[in-house]
Order: structure tokens, then C-alpha cells, then sequence
């Protein structure tokens, strides 16, 4: 492994899961058809990926960030996956990782609602991803679902396998064109910078 994989995807991997109760309360169904988004977090510095995270809209909309260290008193995670990303939340999880040094590419396509809720799945029975692993648990859950991608260690791997799987579309989002009028407050203290 390099350095730079080292260095990605180095949130804190000890976490107190959420209680069920705080799920089943948070659980946001949003209204679009079922679809993943693949967000891969890019250095601008060197061009190396980051960290690897995924948007997934089934039955209800979650988001793996495996080892990833985004946390909001209102967004309860349980192995990496957080319930309740309401649209503001989404917007709040790009804004917290997109600053002068890190850019995202955010991939998008439809899935059947089996596929994205198979995906749901394999991602809460992954548990917390460990340290440097956020491409290669991601990847793994993708063609555990039946998606065609390879198994990777490496974020921009896993991007280009994604970018040719049918209908995605990408876009890239960095401080030019950031939406940062989420209304997410994250409390007293400002907001944290992930460490990568």
C-alpha cells in the first residue's frame, strides 16, 4: 500500500452504533427514483483519491463513508452507514469535504429499488470499515450487489470502473461551485476537517 492510501480514509474506526430507536426515528425517504452516487474526494495538491464514500436512495436514503470521519448529532450512523441524509445533509456531507486543497467527483446513476436495497444491506452487515479501507469495502459491497466494478484499494480505481458502468454521470464539485446553503448547524464548536 502507498502512502497515500495510508493516508485516505482516516476517520476514527471505534464507533458507539446508534440505538435502532434513533435509526427508525431518522430514517429519510427521499423521493427520487432509486440511484447510487459515488463520491470520491480528490487532493488538489497531487491529484491522488482521498476517500471513497456512496449515496444510496432504496427504500429509504443512507450513506456508507467507510472509515470516514463525518458525524452530525442528527445523521445516527451504525458501521459506517448514516440514516436521515435528507437533502441538507447531503449537501452538508459535500460542503464538510470540498475546501482549497480537496475537490469531489460525485458519480450518479439509477438502480432497480432491489439493487439499491441490497446495497443497504451489504453495507450494514459490513460493520465499521477499518483504517485505508473505504475503495476496497465500497467496491466489495458494489459487486456483492451485482454491480460491475472491480475490487480495489484505490479511490480513482474504483471511480473509473464506476464511470463505465450504464447511464452514470459525473460532475466534478470544488469551492467554484459548492453549495454551502445546507442549514446544517453542527453545534457550538465549528465545523471539523477530516483528516486524510
Amino acid at each position: 500500500m502507498s502512502l497515500v492510501l495510508l493516508a485516505a480514509c482516516s476517520g476514527a474506526d471505534d464507533f458507539n452504533p446508534a440505538p435502532m430507536v434513533e435509526v427508525q426515528r431518522r430514517a429519510y425517504v427521499h423521493e427520487a427514483p432509486a440511484s447510487i452516487s459515488l463520491y470520491t474526494i480528490i487532493s488538489n495538491e497531487n491529484g491522488e483519491g482521498a476517500h471513497t464514500a456512496l449515496l444510496i436512495n432504496g427504500s429509504q436514503r443512507v450513506l456508507w463513508d467507510p472509515a470516514g470521519s463525518f458525524r452530525h448529532p442528527f445523521v445516527p450512523e451504525r458501521g459506517d452507514l448514516h440514516y436521515g441524509i435528507t437533502e441538507d445533509i447531503r449537501k452538508a456531507y459535500i460542503d464538510y469535504h470540498v475546501r482549497d486543497t480537496h475537490h469531489m467527483i460525485v458519480q450518479e446513476t439509477t438502480i432497480s429499488p432491489a439493487v439499491a436495497n441490497a446495497l443497504i444491506a451489504e453495507a450494514a452487515a459490513n460493520g465499521s470499515a477499518n483504517r485505508a479501507t473505504c475503495a476496497n469495502s465500497t467496491s466489495r459491497i458494489l459487486r456483492e450487489a451485482g454491480l460491475d466494478v472491480s475490487r480495489t484499494w484505490f479511490p480513482k480505481s474504483l471511480m473509473r470502473d464506476f464511470g463505465a458502468l450504464p447511464g452514470v454521470s459525473t460532475r466534478k464539485i470544488d469551492e467554484s461551485n459548492v453549495d454551502t446553503s445546507h442549514n446544517v448547524n453542527f453545534g457550538d464548536s465549528p465545523t471539523p476537517i477530516p483528516v486524510y
